[in-house]
């Protein structure tokens, strides 16, 4: 009846842990508006001669202080196009783009690009090095654009910032002279160089091997874990484990990230065509959502909060066969094998929960259309099944022991 993300059904990995604490900052502190980017309604539509081409859809998107957020998605759906939207780099076709407090798009376009010069540090994939001048100059340039810092200053926070990122040796070498790997690098320190509170980077590992690109995820993380937020425009699903939330963009459209991670076994036009047919659904604290004995007609997601799943005795004594938080399921027993609920399940007493529902009907055509996920809920049931069980011994053996 109740699964995490198409694993065991009660045990939690560390990535469903941080997938949980993801899913719950952008369900829950998005709805207070307090994010360091908030993205609200974007619309992105080009125009050439063969005519329009909207490539984002009304995005709605807040991430918030020292978040690292991988943007995942296939060619031309868009995450390029997003990554621009927040650098300010292109201009929304309609929308509102709001980072740190400032609406970016009411800027004139000058002073626009004294603010991202100042607050925010972009690591592109080719890593726009000028090759006339040294990595040291490189670094320094930011600096010199914005007027930030003293001019004997610069120097000395830019050789900082290449001790940083372990290029102290090769300062005054042209970006030519030195690896592929440590071009790149040297392009994290100049993004650096304001002290951006916001670094956005645009397939910064593409065209780096496996080591090289192994130590600048570990920079990032390191970044991170001194305050600083990284939004990541990735192919690379290993590079995506690493972060602390994953958005999925399809056609234009942000994919539900619960349904992203209960789901992993769709593919995104079928997670974006679940996302489309989802009910929202909120239950006070305490309120019953299934009971027991009851036909189920909806497959639900945690959104935000917690359920509790009871098992009722004879005696109407409740035990608790467990807690259910963000990003977990329920309901797939009953919709898989027929027949009435086995358990109770209620919004836990310490709040209120949200829910995503899925009709029957929607169920059986996304098991049907995805056989993998199928498979795996099957297995799902028989583990949870086998839990129910157990469960229900234990609790006769208490009552009538």
């Amino acid at each position: 009846m109740v699964a995490t993300p198409l694993q065991s059904p009660y045990s939690r990995s560390s990535n469903d842990e941080k997938s949980s604490r993801s899913m719950t900052r952008e369900c829950g502190e998005e709805k207070g508006g307090n994010g360091l980017i908030q993205m609200r309604n974007v619309v992105k539509t080009f125009k050439n001669a063969a005519g329009e081409f909207t490539v984002l859809k009304g995005i709605d998107l807040t991430i918030q202080r020292g978040e690292f957020v991988a943007i995942v998605g296939k060619s031309g759906s868009g995450k390029s196009t997003l990554l621009n939207m927040i650098t300010g780099i292109d201009h929304p076709t309609g929308g509102q783009v709001v980072i740190g407090g400032t609406d970016i798009y009411k800027m004139t376009e000058s002073k626009r690009s004294l603010w991202r010069g100042k607050n925010l540090g972009i690591v592109f994939q080719f890593f726009q090095l000028l090759p006339m001048l040294t990595l040291l100059e490189n670094a320094m340039l930011p600096m010199d654009y914005v007027g930030l810092y003293d001019f004997d200053e610069r120097p000395k926070r830019a050789m900082a910032l290449l001790e940083l990122v372990g290029l102290q040796r090769q300062a005054h070498k042209l970006p030519l002279a030195v690896s592929t790997g440590q071009q790149q690098a040297a392009a994290i320190a100049r993004a650096l160089a304001t002290d951006p509170p916001l670094l956005v980077a645009d397939e910064p590992t593409g065209n780096l091997d496996s080591r090289a690109a192994e130590a600048i995820i570990d920079l990032f993380e390191e970044l991170v874990e001194n305050g600083k937020t990284i939004v990541m425009v990735t192919h690379d699903p290993s590079l995506t484990a690493r972060t602390s939330r994953t958005v999925t963009i399809s056609d234009g459209i942000l994919i539900n990230e619960v349904v992203a991670n209960a789901l992993p076994l769709l593919t995104h036009p079928q997670m974006l065509a679940i996302t489309r047919k989802l009910e929202r659904r909120v239950y006070q604290a305490g309120e019953t959502i299934i009971h027991h004995d009851e036909h189920v007609e909806y497959f639900f997601m945690i959104e935000s909060g917690e359920v509790d799943v009871v098992l009722q005795g004879k005696r109407r004594d409740d035990a608790l066969l467990a807690r259910l938080g963000t990003g977990d399921f329920f309901g797939e027993i009953e919709l898989v094998r027929g027949g009435k609920s086995i358990a109770n399940v209620r919004a836990a007493a310490e709040g209120p929960v949200e829910l995503l529902a899925l009709a029957r009907a929607d169920f059986n055509q996304m098991l049907d259309e995805s056989p993998l996920t199928q498979e795996a809920i099957s297995n799902v049931v028989q583990e949870r099944l086998k839990e129910h069980k157990s469960a229900d011994r234990r609790k006769n053996w208490k009552l009538f022991g």
